[in-house]
């Protein structure tokens, strides 16, 4: 069985073999990713769009933790060290979080980097694309 089971637009879950997703749900963890890839921002703007996206038919869509997409990083992978299957336009680079980096949290915030997997802080004004996520089982 897969990690993760694909979503479509209304919000219903989609056989492995469906060409067409918007989200996919973490059987591990229960949260749900989006999928679609944006144009890489600062850490406020992507606050901000994954705040506003509307995704299967659920509008709580929020960065996420450090600790939720460094857990979503595939390791034994590299360029990108994401489930290609499922995140195929996954870009090889920083992906925002919302966890402020504890020695400077008003200028710096967490990174996930997807080319490797790793995490690191980086300035806020940087630029870095989102990935964002929900909670399973509220809609």
């Amino acid at each position: 069985m897969s990690r993760f089971i694909k979503i479509g637009a209304t919000g219903v879950e989609l056989p492995p073999e469906a060409t067409q997703w918007v989200a996919v749900r973490d059987t591990e963890s229960g949260l749900w990713w989006s999928v679609a890839e944006t144009e890489s921002m600062p850490q406020p703007k992507a606050l901000e769009t994954a705040a506003a996206l509307h995704i299967a038919a659920c509008r709580d869509w929020r960065l996420p933790s450090v600790n939720e997409l460094f857990a979503l990083a595939d390791r034994s992978r590299y360029n990108p060290a994401i489930s290609v299957a499922h995140f195929p336009h996954c870009k090889p680079g920083w992906y925002w979080t919302s966890t402020r980096a504890a020695y400077s949290p008003v200028l710096c915030a967490w990174v996930v980097y997807f080319a490797d997997g790793g995490a690191t802080f980086g300035d806020q004004s940087n630029l870095g694309f989102v990935r964002a996520v929900r909670t399973a089982n509220v809609r």
